[in-house]
């Protein structure tokens, strides 16, 4: 079996700044464990040098920027770098937009970029909102996505965490029944990718309709299934 594991919101609760979502120490071991027996993917919307260094496990797959950066442990594929100028562009225009609005956190990422208004008063999210679509309007490569408490700006390409995943469950993860956990809308794609072959289980409360087999109702209980699974895993070691 292939773990393809989302970070926020399923590796980590989420917080109101994403620069302070931290690995638990536990959760680090078990999935320092859990790599010795399974292929293991870390599969982010954040950058994958970000992603990296909060995870800090050698030799495991990390994707990121939803599915537009993926770096195995000999190769990297990078599907979104022609969009990177418009990227940047973008990211510095919102910076400077959004600078006077009280605790709106532009995140800038290799390949995308990320509003985040978890922190900002209910009365200036529309004004948000309204400078990014028309950032947007200006950079017609890009495309916009919404989330939780969050703007996205993507590039225009048929490209996602599920085209990610499909594409690493055609040839690194070849053969392994893929189990991936996610919390967010970006993670729907990669249900979608995972339902034919493997399951996919969503994080979280169910405030929307999923395309994930199951659900659970949190980072906890993210833990303790992938504590079930080391037992598993030492059991069949040991037998």
């Amino acid at each position: 079996m292939a773990l393809l594991l989302d970070y926020d919101g399923t590796l980590t609760p989420i917080v109101d700044r994403p620069d302070q979502a931290f690995l638990a120490p536990a959760m680090r071991d078990l999935l320092q464990h859990l790599a010795g027996s399974y292929p293991l993917a870390i599969v982010s919307g954040r950058d994958v040098a970000d992603v990296r260094r909060l995870v800090a496990i050698d030799n495991i797959i990390y994707v990121g920027s939803h599915g537009l950066d993926i770096a195995t442990p000999d190769r990297l594929y990078q599907p979104g770098e022609p969009f990177r100028a418009a990227i940047q562009r973008a990211a510095a225009e919102l910076e400077s937009r959004l600078a006077p609005i009280a605790n709106a956190f532009v995140q800038s990422k290799r390949y995308a970029i990320t509003v985040h208004t978890r922190l900002v008063a209910p009365a200036e999210k529309p004004r948000v909102a309204a400078i990014v679509q028309q950032v947007l309007a200006g950079e017609p490569t890009l495309r916009h996505m919404d989330g939780k408490e969050m703007h996205e700006l993507r590039p225009v390409l048929d490209w996602h965490k599920g085209s990610a995943i499909s594409w690493l469950l055609a040839d690194l993860l070849a053969g392994h029944p893929p189990l991936f956990l996610g919390d967010d809308v970006t993670d729907e794609d990669g249900f979608r990718a995972v339902a034919a072959s493997g399951l996919g289980i969503r994080v979280g409360e169910l405030d929307r309709p999923t395309a994930a087999t199951l659900h659970i109702p949190d980072v906890a209980a993210v833990k303790l299934l992938l504590q079930r699974l080391a037992v598993r895993d030492q059991a069949a070691t040991a037998g």
